[in-house]
């Protein structure tokens, strides 16, 4: 009984690890939103998302910046 429940339990893991191995391939969008067939291709979402990738880490050392000035002028 204890085996049944065991390979149940790998199965359901397996499945899991296969999905997430899917939705973190280059690309970073899970496979049915991905659009392989370009018919779904939506050009605001692709340059949303790159605008997106490099303003991220631009505003994050700016307000690392501006936090370390911060922290400077009161100390």
């Amino acid at each position: 009984m204890a085996g049944h429940a065991d390979r149940d339990s790998e199965h359901e893991s397996r499945r899991i690890l296969d999905r997430i191995a899917r939705e973190t391939e280059p690309g970073g969008l899970p496979s049915d939103r991905r659009g392989d067939d370009q018919s779904d291709f939506d050009s605001i979402e692709y340059w949303g998302t790159r605008i997106g990738r490099v303003l991220g880490p631009i505003l994050a050392i700016a307000m690392l910046i501006a936090v370390g000035y911060y922290i400077a002028r009161h100390l």
